[in-house]
């Protein structure tokens, strides 16, 4: 285990501040600091709240972290950070954070992509990933169906979302049932008091000619709204649980069906779902039941690893050492649109990545006493 590379990663692409030190397979340390009270009262997160949340909880949660897994700064092998997609003012809090430790202690530096890290979190859970892994995202930003033989190298977009991705849609309905922010938790816990069958909300892009792997929650938002609206309009009560359960119901079965067919027609014989909206008691339940039907063996990390995170990165990271990828070069900037085919994001061919160290007086300084 000593031999297994040692990383610290860290995550800002959103609302969440994580720091997670992984060894090899084995998570040490997840430390979380979320700035989602101080959205709350916006109905969603506020890019320049996020940022300046970061700012303020970055210094702390990579402390608590590394007094957590019980390592010593110097003690790692590598730093890996969000590059992206997500907030780009969010991004570049995490990114300079990286580079920043990465410098001082004289370590690569690994920019890495947030959608790979959530297929790579699963290692932390469940073992190594299976050649190729079919995964399903599914997050407030992202729905995603993704065939990736090479975690570290090989990322392949089958499907995602078109317009909102499911965990939008959730949120965007907590607030017209005015159940407040985040939106998944709360229709979650409602929804087990509702029946599923209470309300026939459509499915979209279900149909035949239909992109079999994309996904579309805005036409199934403006139903459930639309349908909230007329109750409300003709004097009648909402019945709050049963909208929740019928309309939970209607993303996980699309999301649930479309995914099983991947894993069918790419001939892979097991489905991984992460993503924030992974933590959805009814998705896990309905994958569940879909893939034994199917003969398909389900990975779904715990609750904790599916929500942004900090051991996320960290495993990512951990795997890139472990395979001898290049390192991200001191000039790593955050790319908020970075595209999941870019699981991390090196340094150029025939760039020297230890080039700035020579005859850097504070860098030295730094190594020798700062992190000593």
């Amino acid at each position: 285990m000593a031999d297994e590379p040692l990383v610290l990663g860290i995550e800002t692409s959103c609302d969440e501040t994580g720091v997670g030190i992984v060894r090899g397979h084995t998570l040490l340390a997840d430390a979380v600091a979320s700035s989602v009270d101080e959205h709350a009262r916006f109905g969603g997160v506020v890019p320049e709240v996020a940022s300046r949340a970061h700012l303020e909880a970055m210094v702390p949660t990579i402390q608590r972290a590394l007094k957590e897994a019980g390592v010593a700064p110097s003690d790692l092998d590598g730093v890996a950070v969000t590059a992206g997609p997500g907030l780009a003012g969010a991004l570049l809090v995490g990114v300079s954070a990286a580079k920043a430790y990465a410098y001082a202690l004289g370590k690569p530096l690994y920019g890495v992509n947030h959608l790979a890290s959530h297929i790579c979190v699963d290692q932390l859970e469940h073992g190594p990933l299976p050649e190729p892994t079919m995964a399903l995202l599914v997050s407030g930003g992202h729905s995603s169906l993704l065939l990736a033989p090479d975690i570290t190298s090989d990322v392949r977009p089958l499907g995602s979302t078109i317009d909102d991705a499911a965990g939008e849609a959730f949120d965007k309905i907590a607030r017209v049932l005015h159940l407040g922010f985040p939106g998944g938790p709360v229709i979650d816990r409602m929804a087990r008091e509702g029946d599923p069958a209470a309300i026939a909300f459509p499915r979209g892009l279900t149909g035949p000619r239909d992109a079999p792997y994309d996904f579309s929650f805005s036409g199934l938002k403006t139903a459930v709204a639309r349908w909230i609206e007329a109750r409300r309009a003709a004097g009648e009560d909402v019945p709050v649980a049963d909208v929740s359960a019928s309309f939970q119901e209607a993303v996980v079965d699309v999301l649930t069906r479309k995914a099983v067919r991947a894993c069918r027609d790419e001939g892979v014989d097991h489905l991984m779902i992460g993503g924030g909206v992974a933590a959805n008691s009814r998705l896990r339940a309905m994958a569940e039941r879909r893939c034994e039907d199917a003969g398909i063996t389900l990975r779904v990390p715990r609750p904790k690893l599916c929500t942004d995170n900090g051991a996320m990165v960290a495993a990512l990271g951990a795997e890139m050492v472990a395979r001898g990828r290049a390192a991200s070069a001191w000039d790593l900037s955050a790319d908020s649109s970075l595209p999941v085919t870019d699981p991390h994001v090196p340094a150029p061919a025939g760039h020297d990545h230890d080039h700035v160290h020579d005859h850097d007086h504070v860098h030295e300084l730094s190594r020798k006493n700062l992190y000593a």
